[in-house]
C-alpha cells in the first residue's frame, strides 16, 4: 500500500522472521557466535533465551542458512510433546521413517537414534537438535532431552541439543531435578532489547534493505520509537509498520515523534504519551518563565538615555529572488496537459531527451530507438529502482476514473519529480504521483553488451573489459590493461559493491539493471538522467 510512496521495493517491517532483515547488533552477533559454537564444538547443550519478539526465531533462521556442511540439524518448532514423540519427531528430522503398524516404544526409539548417529559419526558428520521454544517442554521430556547426552562413542558426544526459549526456560532449567541436565549446559545466553542507538540503526537498516535512498524517521522518531517499544525488535516492526501506513494517508514523506507515539497508541490500545517526569520539566520550565517575566514587569521603569542619532546609511534594496516553481498535484497536472500525456506524445519526449528522433507513423518507437543505438527496457519497481537506474522513464499512470496516461519524468527529488508536460519541465509531487503509478515505466538506454545478456564469472571479452574499466572509473583507478577482461572473483566482490551502494541486487553479476546503473553512473557522453534539469526550465529536446 504505502511501499511505492516512500519508494521501498517491499515491506521493510513484516514481523515474519526474514534473515535478509537481520540486524547483527553486538547481541545479536554475540548470540549467532553461542551457536555456531554450538554446531561445531561437541559436548552438552546450549542454551538461547530471550524476551517476547527479540529476534531468537531470526536469529535461528540465519543459522540455518550458514549451516556447515558437515552438520545434519533436525529443527523441533513445536516441542510440546510427550519423550517418545519428541525422539519421533527427531527421526522424522533426520530423514528415519518407522512403520506405524508396529508402534515402537522408547527403547525402540533410542536404539534406531543410537544407530543413526553412529553412521553419521563414521561419516565425519555432527548431528545437531534445535528445540525452539524450548520453555514448553515438559520436565519428563527434558529428562529424556538429558539422556539423549549420553549417546556417545569413547571421544566425543553424537548429537548436540541447542534450546532456544523464553526467560522462563532458565527458570524451568533452575529447578531441583533438572539440575542434572542444568550441570550440562556448556554455553549460555540471553538476547536482551535493543539499546536506543541500535534501535535507530535497527530501523534505518530495513528500511535500507527494503530499499530506502533516504531517511523517513527523524532522529526524534527514532527514539520515540525506542521508548514506546522498549527495544524489542517485534515491537518495532508492529509501530514503525503503523507510523508509515499513518503517514502514507496523511501524504507525509517524513515521519516524526507525534505521529510514532499515535501509532504505538493505536496499537496498545492507550495513548502513550511522554512519562511523567517530562511533563513535570515542561511545566517547571513553564512556571519559571512566568516568574522571569513577572519580575522585570514589577521592576521601576528608567527612562532610556535618549538616542545618539547617526548619519542615515543608504537604503540598498535587495535583490529580487526569482519565485520557486510550485509543487503540483498529479490530478492537476494530468487535467492541465492531457494532450501530453499520451503514449505518443511521451515517446517524443523521451526521444528527444536523448537526441534522438521517433515517427510516430513509422511503426513502433523501440524499432526505430534500436536503429539509433538505443534500447527500450520494461521495467516494474519503486521509486528507489527508478533513482538507482537513473535514466528517464516513461511512466503508467491511471487516474480516478481509470483512465491512462503515460508522462516523462527527466528528473526526481526527494519530494516531487519533474514530468515533461507543455514543452518544460513541470514539479508534481511524489504523494500524488505514487497513487496513479503502479510501478510499471520504461526507459531508454544505450547497451553495451549485445543481447541484453547477463555478465558472470568465467566469462571474458570486450564487454568484461567495459564492466572493469568502468568500475575502476569509478573508484578513481586507472584503467586496467586491455588484457585484462575475464570475469573473476575479485571482479564480482567489486561489482557487489557497487550494487549495494545502489540498492540493487547484490549477486556480484552484471544483469540488465546493473549495467544500466552502471553505464549511468560512469557515462560522460551527454546521456539525460534524473539528477540533471530543474523544474520549470524548458525542453529543448527533439520536437518530431
Amino acid at each position: 500500500m504505502y511501499t511505492s510512496f516512500f519508494g521501498l521495493s517491499e515491506k521493510p517491517f513484516s514481523i515474519t522472521p526474514d534473515p535478509r532483515y537481520l540486524y547483527m547488533s553486538e547481541r545479536h552477533a554475540e548470540a549467532l557466535a553461542h551457536l555456531m559454537y554450538g554446531l561445531n564444538e561437541a559436548g552438552g547443550f546450549i542454551q538461547l533465551t530471550g524476551e517476547v519478539g527479540t529476534g531468537k526465531t531470526t536469529v535461528v533462521r540465519t543459522l540455518l542458512e550458514q549451516l556447515p556442511q558437515h552438520a545434519d540439524v533436525a529443527v523441533i518448532l513445536n516441542p510440546r510433546l510427550t519423550p517418545a514423540e519428541f525422539l519421533l519427531t527427531i527421526c522424522e528430522e533426520l530423514g528415519i521413517f518407522l512403520s506405524d503398524e508396529n508402534p515402537a516404544s522408547l527403547k525402540d526409539l533410542v536404539d534406531v537414534l543410537n544407530s543413526r548417529l553412529l553412521t553419521t559419526h563414521a561419516k565425519g558428520r555432527r548431528v545437531v537438535v534445535i528445540v525452539d521454544e524450548a520453555q514448553n517442554l515438559l520436565t519428563e521430556t527434558l529428562e529424556q532431552v538429558r539422556l539423549l547426552t549420553n549417546l556417545e562413542t569413547a571421544t566425543h558426544k553424537l548429537m548436540q541439543i541447542i534450546l532456544i526459549g523464553q526467560p522462563e526456560l532458565r527458570e524451568l532449567l533452575d529447578r531441583s531435578e533438572l539440575r542434572q541436565l542444568a550441570q550440562r549446559i556448556t554455553g549460555r545466553y540471553h538476547l536482551a532489547p535493543l539499546s536506543r542507538d541500535d534501535s535507530a540503526a535497527y530501523v534505518r537498516h530495513r528500511l535500507r534493505v527494503a530499499g530506502a535512498t533516504r531517511a523517513i524517521f527523524t532522529d526524534r522518531a527514532l527514539r520515540e520509537v525506542h521508548r514506546a517499544s522498549h527495544g524489542v525488535p517485534r515491537l518495532i516492526n508492529i509501530i514503525c509498520d503503523r507510523a508509515l501506513l499513518g503517514a502514507y494517508t496523511r501524504e507525509q514523506h517524513e515521519i516524526g515523534a507525534p505521529l510514532v507515539r499515535k501509532a504505538a497508541s493505536e496499537i496498545s490500545g492507550n495513548w502513550r504519551g511522554r512519562p511523567w517526569w517530562q511533563w513535570a520539566l515542561v511545566g517547571a520550565v513553564i512556571v519559571l518563565l512566568g516568574a522571569s517575566v513577572a519580575f522585570f514587569w514589577w521592576q521601576p521603569v528608567v527612562p532610556p538615555p535618549p538616542p545618539v542619532v547617526a548619519a542615515p546609511t543608504p537604503v540598498v534594496p535587495e535583490p529580487v529572488k526569482p519565485p520557486e516553481p510550485a509543487i503540483m498535484d498529479a490530478a492537476q497536472a494530468l487535467q492541465q496537459y492531457p494532450v501530453d500525456t499520451g503514449t505518443d506524445a511521451a515517446f517524443v519526449s523521451l526521444f528527444g531527451l536523448w537526441g534522438a528522433h521517433v515517427d510516430n507513423n513509422a511503426g513502433r518507437p523501440c524499432d526505430q530507438a534500436v536503429t539509433q543505438g538505443l534500447e527500450c527496457v520494461y521495467q516494474k519497481g519503486s521509486w528507489g529502482l527508478l533513482r538507482s537506474l537513473n535514466r528517464p522513464a516513461i511512466l503508467q499512470l491511471a487516474d480516478d476514473q481509470g483512465a491512462a496516461h503515460q508522462v516523462v519524468v527527466a528528473a526526481v527529488n526527494e519530494v516531487s519529480a519533474s514530468l515533461l508536460l507543455g514543452g518544460k519541465l513541470q514539479e508534481v509531487s511524489l504523494a500524488s504521483l505514487s497513487r496513479y503509478w503502479n510501478g510499471d515505466f520504461l526507459l531508454l538506454w544505450r547497451p553495451k553488451v549485445k543481447g541484453q545478456r547477463a555478465l558472470s564469472t568465467g566469462m571474458r571479452g570486450s564487454e568484461i573489459y567495459w564492466l572493469r574499466s568502468s568500475l575502476a572509473k569509478l573508484a578513481g583507478k586507472t584503467a586496467p590493461a586491455k588484457t585484462n577482461n575475464v570475469f573473476n572473483d575479485e571482479l564480482a566482490a567489486q561489482l557487489a559493491d557497487f550494487q549495494r551502494a545502489h540498492r540493487l541486487n547484490a549477486d556480484g553479476m552484471a544483469g540488465l539493471q546493473t549495467q544500466i546503473a552502471l553505464d549511468a553512473a560512469v557515462s560522460n557522453d551527454g546521456s539525460p538522467s534524473l539528477n540533471a534539469p530543474s523544474a520549470g526550465s524548458s525542453f529543448t529536446g527533439n520536437p518530431t
